[in-house]
């Protein structure tokens, strides 16, 4: 029988409420047995370990995986392509790619063990969101050497959801397959959820009206203001996912549907750590920092002290849904995402959480970066409502820069453009123009 939407539903109970000592004895018998399997054969990672005077025999508590070298991007692109595979290149039945633009892609590799841990974590995942056995899940994300959509699908499937693999793109379509087929669950980057609505709205599509209850919401970062936008116009409850290719892809955590109060990392799969950015040294528990996560059930390409630049929290205070593993509180950022402007840190999520809510535009923007003389110097792009007359434009941008910089403390320019006119996204949403001259 299918549980009720309302009702809380755990996919694996028995791991979703383990008591914390025992989660702890599971995360450390896992842990020795990973960093044994990198260090007898990954090159990279007996060298870096024998280079910090550390063995696998170290490993007696779970904080003695401090003394661990962090691993980074650069370590995978400087192993191009499978340099840092921990088994025969026949047994990695899948392979997913980054994008490579700024240099080399990330190559990831599975196991048909990895695949089933993926699934199964996914499954989880989707069901802690409130997705339910039997649900019609409409999948928007991108399909092919990103994680996202086959990450998804799998994990559906092994929810017991029928799925829709639609991909990104032809919004028309998508709108009215969701509506034809009753979708009750839509996966999505939340930018491109927020252009649904959009197109829905203005093709009288209604879909607040119909059986669709839940978004998961993952990919990019997004505030809790695009939370409310969303759930407004879709007549939904938004629901944030994380994960990363580098760990294992979508399904590392996330948020419960009934508190939607920070991640649920699965922690039978996943050490998590936040460290000082700068320092690398841990910080107080509760205390903002960095993400680091070491795999604890991938085979094929294990993951040690994973540096994800990803700033965040982390808590295990009890959870209303009765789940004990610890959250992962709201990204809200990425170290490599932060922009200096002004002598100000600002990250463009912090701009968004501010901009969505303000009277007379839409929830669409663009941060423009560009350099004047030595100064760094941003321009918010922001797009006004249907009917606002354009002699209000001026005025509008006004109150925008002064808001920007009265709640992120950054100096900015402020331009209103017409309806339409901020590019949408059809994957991850493209937030920063940045047209400083690049180094040669």
């Amino acid at each position: 029988m299918t549980a009720k939407p309302t009702e809380t539903f755990m996919f694996s109970p028995e791991i979703e409420t383990m008591a914390r000592p025992q989660l702890a004895a599971l995360q450390l018998e896992k842990l020795k047995k990973i960093v044994r399997h990198a260090y007898d054969n990954v090159a990279h990672y007996r060298q870096r370990f024998d280079a910090a005077g550390v063995s696998p025999d170290d490993l007696k508590t779970l904080d003695d995986i401090q003394r661990f070298p962090f691993t980074t991007k650069d370590d995978l692109r400087g192993h191009y392509p499978f340099g840092m595979f921990a088994v025969p290149r026949e047994q990695v039945i899948r392979v997913h790619a980054s994008s490579g633009t700024t240099g080399k892609p990330t190559v990831v590799g599975y196991t048909r063990e990895d695949l089933d841990v993926w699934s199964e974590v996914m499954a989880r995942s989707l069901a802690c969101m409130g997705a339910r056995p039997g649900d019609f899940v409409h999948n928007a994300y991108g399909y092919g050497l990103f994680t996202g959509g086959l990450g998804a699908h799998y994990g559906a499937e092994r929810l017991g959801c029928t799925v829709t693999p639609v991909s990104g793109g032809n919004t028309e379509r998508q709108i009215v397959l969701m509506k034809d087929f009753e979708a009750q669950v839509l996966c999505s980057t939340p930018s491109y959820a927020l252009h649904i609505a959009e197109v829905a709205e203005k093709t009288g599509v209604d879909i607040k009206g119909g059986p669709l209850r839940v978004g998961v919401f993952g990919a990019e970062p997004w505030s809790e203001n695009l939370r409310h936008e969303l759930d407004a116009r879709l007549g939904i409850k938004a629901v944030d996912i994380y994960g990363l290719s580098e760990i294992i892809g979508p399904g590392v955590a996330a948020e419960c549907i009934e508190a939607r109060a920070g991640l649920h990392g699965w922690e039978d799969c996943f050490l998590f750590e936040v460290i000082d950015p700068e320092t690398g040294d841990p910080v107080l528990h509760g205390e903002q920092g960095e993400l680091v996560i070491t795999t604890l059930a991938k085979w094929a390409q294990p993951m040690i002290r994973y540096r994800t630049r990803d700033i965040t929290r982390l808590t295990d205070e009890p959870c209303a849904c009765g789940r004990t593993h610890a959250r992962i509180l709201r990204v809200t950022g990425r170290n490599d995402d932060m922009l200096i402007i002004r002598g100000v840190n600002v990250y463009p999520s912090q701009v968004e959480a501010h901009l969505l809510g303000l009277p007379s535009i839409e929830p669409h923007y663009q941060l423009v970066i560009q350099r004047e003389g030595s100064m760094d110097t941003m321009t918010v792009e922001v797009e006004a409502k249907l009917g606002v007359p354009v002699d209000q434009y001026p005025s509008i941008a006004k109150k925008v820069a002064n808001h920007v910089k009265a709640m992120v403390g950054v100096t900015c320019r402020a331009v209103v453009l017409t309806p339409g006119e901020v590019p949408r996204s059809q994957g991850k949403a493209v937030r920063v123009r940045d047209l400083r001259p690049k180094a040669i």
